[in-house]
């Protein structure tokens, strides 16, 4: 039984994609309606037969819409909340898909209008490609979705935008925004900021090593420089919209890196020892809690 009788897309990458695959495999909705600003992008996911509607108009596309999710970069959800808002359905309920929650809240909720319930979220699952066709079906499952429900928000559709993530796959977390966005800058955006230094660091040394440093790309390099594949545009609006955040962990991790040097510099085996041997058993809880596999390459196939 569909959760949703309609659900409006806005935004067609690989969330929105992926929303729209398992929204119509597991008939979590009977209507599937999607809107991107790009006509090649709309004509894609024509294609992939992703959605029952189709319009590069998201005013029109959230029509009768019973649930109305943003999956566009943070950056932009302020203003195409403000191009919808007199079109919501009166008891609907408008959410998004961001990394990024207090921005995304003080963007959006000046222009909810009275009536429409709105429920930010952010489901913690992704991979490094962008697009239409590289969303999947299985995306959430296993995975978790955190909810940041505004005060005006009914419990009632709190809990109807919950029983959707859950039918999509993911477990439900319900936390306090200002407390998502700290905690996802040290799990998601230290991670991924890393991983674009590590890639620029290597691009400014291959100039000199004739394309060693690619060429030679072993295992660690490639792995913890998977995540630099990564859309630009949706990391540089999370860069901008939880700059404080952000600001901190990368302080932390500074410490915690010169800390490390000294360590070598001064060949404090015990302390490397010590360090190493913490962290593989964090990675270890990670596979065991099912957020990652302990397989060749992770499993992946490429």
């Amino acid at each position: 039984m569909a959760v949703f009788n309609k659900i409006a897309l806005i935004g067609v990458g690989l969330i929105g994609s992926s929303i729209a695959r398992v929204a119509r495999e597991r008939a979590i909705a009977n209507t599937i309606a999607i809107s991107s600003r790009s006509q090649q992008t709309l004509d894609e996911a024509r294609t992939l037969d992703l959605g029952d509607e189709y319009n590069t108009d998201a005013a029109q596309i959230v029509k009768d819409a019973d649930l109305v999710i943003l999956c566009t970069p943070v950056g932009v959800v302020g203003n195409i909340t403000s191009i919808i808002a007199d079109h919501l359905k009166p008891g609907s309920i408008i959410s998004d898909v961001g990394s990024v929650k207090v921005s995304v809240i003080q963007q959006m909720l000046p222009h909810i209008p009275d009536g429409v319930n709105f429920v930010p979220a952010h489901p913690v699952a992704g991979t490094e490609k962008s697009g239409p066709k590289h969303g999947f079906a299985t995306l959430f499952d296993n995975r978790w979705c955190i909810l940041t429900p505004t005060p005006k928000a009914e419990e009632s559709a709190i809990e109807a935008l919950g029983d959707f993530w859950q039918a999509c796959g993911s477990s439900i977390e319900i936390m306090d925004a200002e407390h998502h966005d700290k905690v996802l800058a040290i799990t998601s955006h230290l991670p991924q900021l890393i991983a674009y230094n590590i890639v620029g660091t290597a691009d400014d040394l291959e100039a000199v090593t004739n394309s060693e440093v690619i060429k030679y790309s072993a295992g660690g390099f490639r792995d913890s420089t998977r995540l630099a594949a990564s859309d630009p545009t949706m990391w540089r609006d999370v860069c901008l919209h939880n700059k404080e955040a952000i600001l901190e962990m990368l302080a932390r991790f500074s410490e915690d890196l010169s800390a490390m040097q000294r360590a070598v510099r001064w060949a404090d085996g015990d302390t490397l020892f010590d360090m190493f041997t913490r962290t593989r058993k964090i990675r270890r809880d990670i596979i065991d809690a099912g957020q990652e596999i302990d397989a060749p390459n992770f499993g992946r196939d490429d």
